[in-house]
């Protein structure tokens, strides 16, 4: 069933929404869009709404970079994949443009891309995706977003809230797991080994 057009309660006051259903913009234009307005992060939906998007403030930065980090570490170390951070976007098969706040792609998956395509947009989705929420987000629109990833090929999702503080997890065909206040979450067995101290950013 189709979602219908974001709501003033589903979506932060601090974000404005451009409706686009009847402004057929290329790919190569939302990514000229994005380029030429690097102050703000941008994502599209499915239903063609232009999400704009102020900076994150200090303490959301810090809790995205150690996340970021985190993973980074593992990632070299297991050598099956690479992060990207928050300011990759991708393009899913439902066609929105997303971009997750930390994520993790085999290099399997990249092997059928050229260099010049990875360049741009990502035509896919990570396996692994995380949100963490800042006073930008509702919680509403982070939770669509996550499921948004899963029904488009993301094996695990982790959308944190640090002012909870919780944890959902997400798996395809796997109602969505909440921890509250937890010390640890581990990204077995899509990130092997990889266990993060949420703790550290809440």
């Amino acid at each position: 069933m189709a979602r219908l057009p974001l709501t003033r309660e589903e979506v932060s006051c601090q974000k404005l929404v451009l409706k686009l259903e009847k402004v057929d913009l290329t790919e190569e234009q939302i990514f000229q869009l994005c380029s030429d307005n690097r102050d703000f992060d941008m994502e599209l939906t499915a239903q063609k709404e232009l999400i704009i998007m102020p900076p994150v403030g200090l303490n959301s930065a810090w809790r995205e970079n150690i996340l970021t980090t985190r993973l980074t570490n593992w990632a070299e170390k297991d050598g099956t994949g690479i992060v990207c951070s928050p300011s990759a976007l991708f393009k899913l098969e439902n066609g929105a443009f997303r971009g997750p706040d930390a994520s993790w792609i085999p290099k399997e998956k990249l092997k059928v891309f050229t260099k010049e395509e990875l360049e741009k947009f990502g035509h896919l989705c990570p396996d692994f995706v995380a949100e963490i929420r800042s006073p930008r987000d509702t919680l509403k629109e982070l939770q669509e977003k996550m499921a948004e990833y899963i029904a488009n090929g993301a094996q695990l999702g982790w959308l944190i809230d640090p002012y909870k503080p919780a944890v959902y997890i997400y798996r395809p065909g796997e109602p969505v797991k909440r921890l509250d206040n937890p010390t640890s979450i581990s990204g077995d067995p899509v990130l092997p080994g990889f266990v993060f101290n949420v703790a550290e950013i809440c």
